[in-house]
């Protein structure tokens, strides 16, 4: 029997499913963080309270709860309304760190510039991004991560340019014999 374009694309659905149904994802980030005041060290700080802009250089780190992010300059602006931050974070690489609220261990990130809106809770990782928990693990130019609802958008779906490459480790466990 010859196969019709309705069994390809049963089969192609079935494939599919399997597949999203075998990716165990990113658990969620820890909620409490964002509660958590922000904290910022670096070597130097230029700030201007007219504009509303502070601009940290020089081994910069940033921690919000159980998040911490390196980079070489941090530049935060603060809206008008006070209601809240954008952070630009930049260096080769930006390192970003949280621990999850599963037990599927700490997210990590790395990436050449990471964005962020206070008010928000994703984080927009551009140029040669990497998100990893566990051995599980997304690369692409541009990766948005919400960090609540534990969703992921690489590649193409977020306004990258390079196709998404991921790692996934099988949840079956070795047996001992």
């Amino acid at each position: 029997m010859k196969p019709t374009t309705k069994h390809y694309k049963t089969g192609a659905y079935w494939v599919l499913l399997t597949l999203l149904l075998a990716l165990p994802g990113l658990s969620s980030a820890l909620e409490s963080d964002k509660d958590q005041p922000i904290y910022i060290e670096s070597d130097s700080v230029d700030f201007d309270d007219e504009k509303g802009v502070a601009v940290y250089k020089g081994n910069v780190e940033l921690t919000q709860g159980s998040i911490r992010v390196t980079a070489s300059s941090i530049t935060v602006t603060q809206s008008k309304d006070k209601d809240s931050d954008h952070i630009l974070a930049a260096g080769n690489p930006v390192t970003y760190k949280q621990e999850s609220d599963g037990d599927k261990g700490t997210i990590r990130a790395q990436m050449k510039r990471m964005e962020y809106d206070s008010n928000s809770e994703i984080l927009h990782m551009i140029g040669d991004a990497v998100l990893s928990q566990g051995k599980d693990t997304f690369k692409s130019d541009r990766i948005n991560y919400d960090r609540t609802k534990a969703m992921i958008k690489a590649g193409a779906s977020a306004k990258g340019k390079q196709r998404v490459r991921v790692t996934i480790q099988s949840n079956k466990k070795k047996k001992n014999k």
